[in-house]
């Protein structure tokens, strides 16, 4: 398997607090490998690591099947990044900050500067200094830092933080055409799972520090489900209608006011009936099919299954 991304026991300690620990990652060349974590599950952490950022405490990091170490960096010269909230020269202009990039990188090529800049939507803003960007252009400025070099692997945190419902589609537009016209690896973290969900081909699920599962979305949407929701006030005198009077038993309660029915014998307005004739308000009833929220939901939870 050609890997462009492999660890093996990763973990990174802070004055005793573990952040993450014994993560055993593996981003194949080619994919769009996504990162779905809670708030402080470690995922910037690990992301950190694996741009050189930070130094891990234990374990090992491999990009492009090369070991990286504190004296062995060359693999990160075909990597691009934006970590957390990405940082300009705000009394510059976009292209200047773009052009003081190459020059560190020993980058020479004008051309570049202007499609990158073109690619997220910042043409033509030249003369525009970053200190009177919007938190959605100093994004898309970042962005284009990034993918300026075409870098085999590029790592994004929160690529789609501080842009609009246009921008969003934009951005995965861009990440879609990159991956299949120039063939770069990526790997990105978001908390808009419906976003995550249309661009990445395989999520790996961070929950307190671990990696607890990698997955590819099409073997997700194989193990999708239809169901039918019930939202109602009286969640005890459906569930025991449902049971009882209509003999349902495979449901869940979600929340305090929200039944899951995955025994779909009977129609939601067959149900609807049932609990209206028995005087059981209902303020919504529909039926679904599960989706990544629902899987991502029920790993972080601790893997509950349907019942």
């Amino acid at each position: 398997m050609d890997y462009v991304v492999q660890t093996n026991g990763l973990t990174k300690k802070v004055k005793g607090k573990v952040l993450v620990t014994n993560v055993n990652l593996h981003i194949k060349k080619g994919e769009i490998y996504g990162f779905l974590g809670q708030n402080g599950a470690g995922k910037t952490t690990i992301m950190k690591m694996l741009t050189g950022l930070i130094h891990p405490s234990s374990g090992e990091i491999a990009l492009f099947g090369e070991r990286l170490t504190e004296n062995k960096k060359s693999g990160l010269k075909r990597v691009g990044s934006i970590i957390e909230y990405p940082l300009f020269y705000e009394h510059l202009t976009a292209r200047e900050n773009l052009q003081l990039h190459c020059e560190y990188l020993g980058f020479y090529d004008q051309k570049a500067i202007t499609q990158a800049l073109d690619m997220v939507h910042l043409k033509g803003i030249e003369g525009k200094k970053v200190k009177d960007f919007s938190l959605g252009m100093k994004q898309r400025l970042g962005i284009g830092r990034a993918i300026i070099t075409k870098p085999e692997l590029i790592v994004l945190d929160e690529p789609t933080n501080g842009l609009d419902p246009i921008g969003i589609k934009d951005m995965r537009d861009l990440i879609r055409m990159l991956n299949k016209e120039y063939g770069m690896t990526f790997l990105l973290s978001s908390h808009i799972l419906g976003e995550m969900e249309q661009v990445v081909d395989r999520i790996g699920v961070i929950r307190d520090g671990q990696l607890v599962n990698e997955v590819t979305l099409a073997d997700i949407r194989k193990q999708q489900t239809e169901y039918i929701e019930i939202v109602t006030s009286n969640v005890e005198k459906s569930v025991y209608l449902l049971e009882y009077e209509l003999r349902i038993t495979n449901m869940k309660i979600i929340e305090d006011n929200r039944i899951r029915i995955y025994d779909l014998t009977l129609s939601p307005s067959e149900i609807s009936k049932a609990l209206i004739l028995h005087q059981i308000d209902i303020e919504e009833i529909q039926k679904h099919t599960s989706t990544l929220e629902d899987y991502f939901y029920q790993i972080i939870h601790g893997g509950e299954q349907h019942v």
